[in-house]
């Protein structure tokens, strides 16, 4: 692959012209970055089946164990603009490899936790590492691979790692579990994070630095608050009921916060998000739709998680092998839909994925009480199905209406949403099945908002997402 030297001391990719062929050394940048995104993703849904026992072996409560699963995600998804645009202001590659140093280290931290809270603190530590990583994935895929087919290609094989991740996760996290302990499901993270570093350092090239762009802190900072306070206040509804004081207060500071966010990047002279992207109809757009996207699927697996192992009895690894089903096919339909989306676009995969997703959460909810897990099968699948095959298609849609200048802040705004949908996914489910009058109505209900959350992106996908692919934009 050959590369230029630019002038602001970074390096620039060659020309589309000049893109890597199909040998060897083209496919290093790509492994590199898969293998950071994958330690995320996996991060998200190993936890899934483990936290019951991390839960028991910790006396962790039922607000513990969301804080387990959510401090991880909810500093992720708060601090994601602030990696973005580290990314975009010091070069994404060094951003990226001390995203990685940062999660492995992290990772340990979490394997020795002695307690729940030093559990979580380390949960949130390795939050950050994500953060770091997220942007710069997809922002050194878009230089490395600068040809619009490699690119498409390049994006779908990222998206598989959220399906392979998701699919080896729950069954991982199950079998690590019930032979060595869940302590391991931290561990497996120090071999990939060394191993990512080492490719990353190799393979990747130096990003492009763009000392111009300054930090916007105040508008990271709204950012992390309304994450965290939104987050907070659905968790404490489960202790606390959906009427007390403290979590109307949360919801409130929370939407401040926004409202603030909004007015900051409005008057800000640098801000973290320009307003051009936000007003982007394709970039906004799509970005509603991964958080509604996330919000259905993470918010199905923790629940059913919760439901095979605390109702009917399930060991952690037979839970794993009951989600399977749903978290199996999105690796499957990642693939598919990279390859579909060349010859159809990208708004077909999304509409369809979505309306599929959705159909499947709504079968759940109208299965009855206590279905025989059989008739949760097709609903699992489907969901899974669904999911990862919109989302390719939406990431390519975001990415390509980005700016190359702006590819790190498209890439948080993008997963920023995707992972405040898998935090609030999580508490609300988890806050559904703690107030509800009994577990399989807190359950079904959750799965009926989920549907309609898929619905709604079905929806938002027609008339946000181009019927064909729109060509990267220039600066």
């Amino acid at each position: 692959m050959a590369f230029a030297e630019s002038a602001d001391g970074g390096e620039s990719t060659s020309s589309p012209a000049s893109a890597p062929g199909p040998g060897r050394r083209s496919w290093a940048p790509l492994l590199a970055v898969c293998t950071g995104y994958f330690m995320v993703i996996l991060d998200v849904t190993v936890i899934n089946v483990a936290v019951p026992v991390i839960g028991r072996e910790l006396s962790a409560s039922l607000t513990g164990i969301q804080w387990i699963t959510d401090g991880y995600t909810l500093v992720f998804a708060g601090f994601l603009l602030t990696g973005g645009a580290l990314g975009d202001r010091l070069g994404n590659r060094r951003v990226f490899c001390s995203g990685v140093a940062v999660f492995t280290v992290s990772s340990a931290a979490c394997a020795l936790a002695p307690s729940t809270p030093f559990l979580v603190a380390a949960r949130l530590v390795e939050g950050l590492g994500a953060a770091l990583i997220v942007p710069g994935s997809l922002a050194l895929l878009q230089h490395a691979y600068p040809a619009p087919a490699a690119r498409s290609r390049a994006f779908g094989l990222w998206g598989s790692m959220a399906g392979i991740a998701a699919s080896a996760g729950p069954l991982l996290g199950g079998l690590l579990v019930s032979t060595v302990g869940w302590r391991w499901v931290f561990l497996i993270n120090l071999p990939a994070g060394m191993a990512c570093l080492v490719l990353t350092l190799r393979h990747v090239a130096r990003s492009p630095r763009r000392a111009a762009r300054s930090l916007d802190w105040p508008a990271q900072c709204a950012v992390v608050a309304a994450v965290a306070l939104l987050t907070a206040a659905l968790n404490e509804a489960g202790r606390r009921g959906w009427s007390d004081p403290a979590v109307l207060a949360g919801v409130g500071l929370a939407a401040l916060a926004a409202a603030a966010f909004a007015v900051r990047e409005r008057l800000a002279r640098s801000p973290a998000l320009p307003l051009s992207l936000l007003r982007s109809r394709t970039i906004s757009g799509g970005a509603v739709i991964g958080l509604l996207f996330n919000f259905g699927f993470y918010g199905m697996v923790f629940t059913a998680s919760l439901e095979f192992q605390h109702q009917r009895g399930f060991s952690a690894l037979g839970t794993g092998l009951a989600l399977f089903p749903a978290v199996a096919m999105t690796m499957f339909a990642s693939v598919l839909s990279g390859r579909l989306a060349r010859r159809t676009g990208d708004r077909p995969l999304v509409v369809f994925g979505m309306l599929l997703a959705g159909t499947g959460l709504a079968g759940w909810a109208l299965a009855g009480a206590d279905p025989a897990y059989p008739l949760l099968v097709a609903p699992m699948m489907a969901a899974g199905f669904g999911t990862s095959f919109a989302l390719t298609g939406s990431t390519a849609t975001v990415m390509g209406a980005a700016p190359p200048a702006y590819s790190g802040a498209a890439s948080a705004l993008f997963n920023t949403t995707r992972q405040i949908g898998s935090a609030t996914g999580v508490a609300l489910g988890g806050s559904l099945l703690a107030t509800a009058a009994n577990y399989d109505i807190g359950l079904r209900t959750s799965m009926a908002i989920g549907a309609l959350a898929y619905l709604t992106a079905a929806g938002l996908a027609w008339l946000c997402v181009p019927a064909k692919p729109e060509g990267r934009k220039a600066s």
